[in-house]
């Protein structure tokens, strides 16, 4: 039986790739890949000439079952995504899982992923988190948003420059203007940038400033509103 390697890919700089990553992907018999044509300038950048195989959102149902049989019948495969970790807001989940429930042994090397740096560059406390991914774009999208709100940790939310002003307006009106965020834009690339402010500011930024890239959204958890003074004697008569 073979086995199956989910392999972290750069999210931005290409020197991020880590030495053992390279090595997985030379020495397996197949590469599965979120879109072949990115991954293809990635591998000519490492002479890593192993073939590759499509495997997307649009086909892993499909394609699951297949892949499972290729790996029990003996091939090494690698999966891989068009940046980051597989299955951090990308295929991978999936494959994992079936390839478990068939006794087919799975080994997740450690690697890039944009939720992690963007969270330290942020400078918003980063002991506990909520990563959300990427919100609905339309049903179930004012639940989230109301849940989120009332979260005390720092939430991350992965976000299009098609979509960044709507979410920033929503969050500003849902979480309130005054909350703390960070907006953190094309991690580990050339033009790498954090905005910080609150939520009202950075709304209207980029309101005026055309938003290029790919943005991680960093916001402050809710504060824990200070009781008055009477609030805090009134409980403390009341006790026992």
């Amino acid at each position: 039986m073979g086995k199956l390697y989910i392999v972290p890919t750069p999210v931005g700089n290409l020197a991020d790739m880590t030495f053992r990553a390279i090595e997985v992907l030379k020495s397996v018999d197949r590469i599965l890949a979120e879109d072949t044509r990115t991954s293809a300038t990635l591998l000519r950048h490492y002479d890593i000439h192993t073939p590759m195989m499509s495997h997307h959102k649009y086909n892993e149902h499909e394609s699951v079952g297949r892949i499972v049989d290729m790996i029990k019948g003996g091939e090494t495969i690698a999966l891989i995504s068009d940046a980051g970790t597989p299955g951090i807001s990308d295929p991978g989940f999936m494959l994992s899982r079936e390839c478990r429930r068939e006794g087919v042994e799975v080994e997740c090397l450690p690697g890039a992923t944009a939720f992690v740096p963007a969270l330290l560059d942020s400078g918003l406390p980063c002991d506990r988190f909520h990563f959300e991914g990427f919100l609905p774009p339309k049903k179930g999208r004012a639940t989230r948003l109301a849940y989120l709100a009332s979260l005390a940790e720092t939430t991350v939310i992965y976000e299009s420059p098609k979509r960044l002003g709507r979410t920033l307006r929503q969050l500003a009106e849902v979480f309130g203007g005054d909350r703390e965020c960070a907006v953190v834009r094309e991690i580990s690339k050339l033009h790498e940038t954090v905005h910080s402010g609150t939520l009202a500011e950075l709304e209207k930024y980029f309101d005026v400033n055309q938003a290029k890239g790919e943005f991680v959204i960093v916001v402050g958890g809710k504060k824990e509103e200070k009781r008055s003074r009477r609030e805090e004697n009134s409980e403390a008569d009341s006790t026992p």
